[in-house]
């Protein structure tokens, strides 16, 4: 396999493994290792995690966005928490570190399009997530009630009034009160109720003083 024959099958991929190159060019696991990590030494080829790869920007013609990537470096799974209250403009802050849960164990991975971390969630809390068009195909990303309720589950502690306030939520118009609530419920969690009940509170507390402000429950 020459870098020329690379392109060749790869410049429309967004990315592409191990398996596929020694499929697809008849030649040894490990010899094809070695001229990928070459390239990668010279920037021709970017590793995304181990076994899968992608070339380098002026070699591929396909397009290829973290969030998208997001999605594909570790299945099944949806952009959540933090990530996903700034994509749906929930929080102010822009947020680089792209969270994700995940029914599998959990994993991190670090790239030149950033860092993917994968949370663990068991099966009955993999749900609320859509389907959102992006540049390079659709990308899945938790409902704004479920990333809410998503970052409440995977950070530790009480998610007191206090704590919501310091968060700088906007936009909470995008919430609905009612699927909030169901999304909490199905995690079985005092902690989570208690948390979408404070916020719910909070809401309404700026809605009335046209501020924020400290909720007291």
């Amino acid at each position: 396999m020459n870098f020329a024959a690379l392109v060749g099958l790869a410049a429309t991929l967004p990315y592409f493994d191990l398996p596929t190159l020694v499929q697809a060019f008849d030649d040894r696991r490990e010899s094809t290792r070695v001229q990928l990590s070459r390239w990668i030494a010279q920037g021709k080829v970017l590793p995304l995690r181990r076994g899968v790869y992608t070339l380098g920007d002026i070699y591929r013609r396909a397009p290829l966005t973290p969030a998208f990537l997001a999605n594909q470096l570790y299945r099944p799974s949806y952009l959540s928490g933090v990530w996903a209250l700034s994509f749906h403009g929930l929080i102010p802050d822009a947020v680089v570190w792209l969270t994700s849960v995940t029914t599998r164990g959990p994993r991190r991975f670090d790239n030149a399009f950033g860092t993917f971390d994968y949370r663990h969630v068991k099966p009955d809390g993999f749900f609320g997530y859509e389907q959102v068009p992006q540049t390079g195909g659709l990308i899945l990303v938790a409902s704004p009630e479920k990333a809410l309720a998503d970052d409440w589950h995977l950070s530790r502690g009480e998610w007191t009034p206090a704590r919501l306030v310091e968060m700088r939520y906007q936009q909470t118009d995008l919430i609905d009160a009612d699927r909030l609530r169901a999304s909490v419920r199905r995690f079985n969690s005092p902690r989570l109720i208690r948390a979408a009940e404070r916020w719910i509170a909070y809401v309404a507390h700026e809605a009335a003083a046209g501020e924020p402000g400290t909720v007291t429950l």
